[in-house]
Order: C-alpha cells, then structure tokens, then sequence
C-alpha cells in the first residue's frame, strides 16, 4: 500500500467492520430513542451566518471562503507581514514527517518564528506546538512515534459515523493544556496569528478559527472550543464523527453547528480559493498579495505514482477512487499555489513526501513507519533539503535553491 493514502487504508477497515456489524444483532434500544439523539435544533442560514461560539466572541473565527475578511483580518496582525508564513497539510499518520522536519529545522538553527501558521486536519494537531515553537517539538516526536491507531479510534461509532475517535479526544484533552493556551495567547499578542480549519457542513463553507484569539479569552469556554476545534478539523467525514459545536444568534436562540475535517474543503490553507485563483474584483495589485515574506507549505502525503492492480470489489475500487481524488485534490491545490506565487511575487516554498523515502505502511498509525517517516522528515529539516517542490522530479530541493536532492 502506498504511504500517503493512510486514509485509504482507514476506510477500507472501516468500512470492512461495518459490513460485518451489519449482520450482528441491531443495536439496543427504539427507533425513537436513536432518532432523537441525533435530532438537531433547526436554524437558518442567516442564523447561522450570525452566530457566535457559545460564551465567545464572533470574532475567533472567520469564513474561510472570504478574501475580503480574510485580507482584513491578516492586515490586523502585525507579524503577518514581517515573518515567513507556514501551512501544515491533512494526510493522518503522514503528519509525522511535518513533526520531524520541525524538530530537524530547529536543529539546523534556521527555522523561523512564523508569522501566520495554519493547520488543516493532521496539520492543525502539529500546528499549535509549531506555533508556539521549538520547545514543543519534544511534545510533536512523542505524538507522532509513539501513538498507534487505538489511540486515534475505536471501531462501532454509531449513526454519525463508522469509528468512535474517543480516544483522540482524550489525547487531545491531555495535551492542549491550559499552559498550552497561555503560551498561544503570549504569541498571538506578539501579533502573530494561528489559524485552524474546519468544514462547516450546513454551509459547505470552510471556516477558519482565530486559535489565539480564542486562547486569549481562555477560560472554561476557550480551552473547550479550542479542543474542539482541533478534533473537528482532523474528523474525516463519515469515518470519524462530526464535532458538534454550541453556538449562539443575536437573538440568544442556541443551536449546535456541524464541524468536520477541514481537509474537506482544501488540503492546506494559505488563502481563500477565490483569492488565490485571480484576482478579486475590486482588489488591488498590493490587495491581491499576501503581505507574508515568503510561505512555507508542508504537505504530509507523496504525490508520486502508485501503481496497484485493482480488485473487482467494492472495498477496493473505492479505496483507488478514494486515493485518486486525494492525490489530485492535493495537485491541484499545490498547482493553484504555485501559479498564485508567480502572480503575485510571493516567494512559496513546498515540502511533500518525495522518492527519498520508500518505506511503506502497512495499518493505519503503524509506529514503525510513523518513526521512520519523522526521522525522513527531520534529516531534511536538518539538512535544509525538504522544500522547494519540483513538479517535474516530484521531490523536493534546498531551501539554499541548490539543485541537489540529497538528503
């Protein structure tokens, strides 16, 4: 099985359990007393539009889909145009090469304290302790070598999904900390900003959370949402459950919102896809830049080839179909990337899992491979071998621009 495609191999398994649990005995209880515990309360999309986190500001979070609000806000944060930006990728247990390429980076001595760091699914688990910094990266190793797939899931979630991600939430509960917050907030008053994403599936919009914002208002409430919002970001559709998230309108009304996988939406984020695919009407030429010195993409999957005789099944044609709308969906993200970088002058530098690493997983979350690929990950980083994207070699050269590929 190819590296990149953990979520491949997840749905496979998952949906081989439910398959089987469908020809055991029908869970306890009436259709009644299931039905109503996934019974929402109805709200409109202007309700919706107008809501805020319950006991938050409406301020910590953004559309994601908006280059207006998102311009004004990256404008606010003064770190925003001075230091170099980072966006860390979706890609499950691959996350562990982004964790390992920080750790080597601070070793090389050259990693820089970022301006704007966003997450997205696996991303927005690494991307509080990358932005807090290099005193993390002890807490980032420890994550991704250490974990295996029972302290990610349990299989037999329920109606809204296949598998119970209970056990990543507890781990989430473990190390987002109320330390954890006051040193987010610390930076985020510096004017640095980190944002996670999330799919807001009534809307079918991306929304981005302001997560300094919401450490600096802290408080039961604060660590709450924050949490939150990192498990809904990493929570893939109809696999892992949705995050409900309580919210309320002007008017006081109080409804829960549906968040999931901000994979769902775009496999990184540096801009709103508006934004990034022309120029917005109305903007100007300097509008229309990101004010970052340069951005640092991570992309924790391969985009190499990978050749696998398909099976007559279902399971199988669904896990190559689920692996070729992954790997092109992350294609064209990094595509439209690079040709917005040569538009506006924005210096974008792309690290992704290249020939230089062959080792292959064989379950989800498998520890040896997850070590194997943070060592691959930290060598680079200590090398400074493991950006600048090549589309033609698909692997990776110097951040010095050398055209050597050795590690």
């Amino acid at each position: 099985m190819s590296r990149e495609m953990s979520r491949r191999r997840l749905a496979g398994a998952v949906m081989a359990t439910f398959a089987l649990a469908a020809t055991g005995p029908a869970r306890a209880g009436t259709v009644a007393d299931r039905q109503r515990s996934t019974v929402r309360a109805s709200f409109t999309a202007e309700e919706l539009a107008a809501a805020r986190p319950e006991g938050l500001p409406a301020a910590v979070r953004l559309p994601g889909d908006d280059p207006a609000a998102f311009r004004t806000f990256i404008g606010d944060a003064a770190m925003a145009s001075r230091a170099p930006w980072l966006a860390l990728s979706g890609g499950g247990e691959n996350g562990a090469f982004a964790a390992g390429l920080l750790k080597g980076w601070t070793q090389a001595g050259t990693r820089p304290e970022f301006g704007v760091v966003t997450g997205v699914s696996t991303g927005a688990l690494i991307a509080p302790f990358a932005f807090v910094g290099a005193s993390q990266d002890g807490a980032l190793e420890k994550a991704y070598t250490d974990t295996s797939a029972a302290d990610v899931f349990e299989f037999g979630g329920g109606q809204e999904s296949l598998t119970d991600t209970w056990p990543l939430k507890r781990g989430i509960e473990r190390s987002v900390t109320p330390a954890l917050l006051a040193a987010v907030a610390a930076e985020h008053r510096k004017g640095r900003r980190l944002l996670v994403v999330t799919t807001e599936l009534d809307s079918l919009r991306p929304t981005l959370w302001d997560m300094g914002a919401i450490a600096t208002a802290g408080g039961p409430a604060g660590l709450k949402l924050f949490r939150e919002v990192m498990l809904a970001s990493a929570a893939i559709p109809g696999i892992f459950p949705p995050v409900m998230i309580d919210s309320a309108g002007r008017d006081g009304k109080r409804f829960q919102e549906m968040h999931a996988d901000g994979g769902a939406t775009a496999p990184f984020f540096v801009a709103p896809g508006r934004a990034l695919l022309e120029q917005v009407a109305g903007a100007s030429p300097a509008e229309d830049r990101l004010p970052a010195p340069e951005v640092y993409v991570v992309v924790n999957t391969s985009q190499a080839p990978d050749f696998q005789v398909a099976q007559r099944s279902m399971l199988s044609i669904l896990g190559r179909s689920l692996s070729a709308m992954i790997k092109a969906q992350t294609a064209g993200a990094i595509a439209v990337t690079k040709a917005f970088a040569a538009r506006t002058g924005t210096p974008i530098h792309i690290a992704t899992i290249d020939q230089r690493f062959g080792q292959v997983s064989q379950a989800p979350f498998e520890q040896g491979y997850m070590r194997a690929l943070f060592a691959h990950g930290e060598r680079l980083g200590r090398a400074g071998t493991a950006f600048d994207w090549s589309p033609d070699t698909m692997a990776t050269s110097s951040t010095r621009r050398s055209a050597s590929n050795a590690p």
